[in-house]
């Protein structure tokens, strides 16, 4: 298919990871009717923690956003492998809950999940436009610089 998700994702040099499994006592995905819910997604790339610390203090505008791309790669690939490996089956992104590190006085967290919302709709077209909350926080697990959770319609 010369528009699908997966020619999209090969278009843009991407190739998803295996999905990870959790690091403690929770599930990575779980879905009730139509809706598909991930868990936060850290910024992984290769198996290892891509981008650590704090937005405004030491971590740029430009590697938040990396980061929140990259989350955003893991969780296509925690949907995938919830769809028995076919995204096709994606209806729509509904909303990204977007976590950033950030020091006190950082106030542009909505620029850094631009990273992971302009990659989705750039993969998922239409369907991938959503809602979405973008909110400071102090520490996150691992001292990863961004997390991300979505939550999908599945058609």
């Amino acid at each position: 298919m010369a528009d699908s998700i997966e020619s999209r994702l090969a278009s843009a040099g991407v190739t998803l990871p295996e999905a990870a499994a959790p690091a403690a006592n929770y599930v990575p995905t779980i879905s009730w009717g139509n809706l598909l819910q991930t868990s936060g997604q850290l910024p992984m790339e290769n198996g290892a923690l891509a981008v650590t610390g704090k937005l405004g203090g030491g971590v740029s505008l430009a590697d938040g956003q990396k980061a929140a791309r990259l989350c955003a790669i893991n969780i296509l690939a925690q949907a995938r492998t919830a769809l028995g490996g076919d995204l096709s089956r994606i209806g729509r992104l509904l909303k990204l809950t977007v976590f950033v590190a950030s020091d006190a006085s950082f106030t542009e967290q909505h620029k850094v999940a631009n990273g992971a919302s302009d990659f989705l709709v750039e993969i998922l077209g239409d369907a991938g436009r959503h809602a979405r909350s973008a909110v400071g926080v102090p520490v996150l697990p691992m001292d990863a610089a961004v997390e991300i959770e979505a939550l999908f319609e599945i058609a």
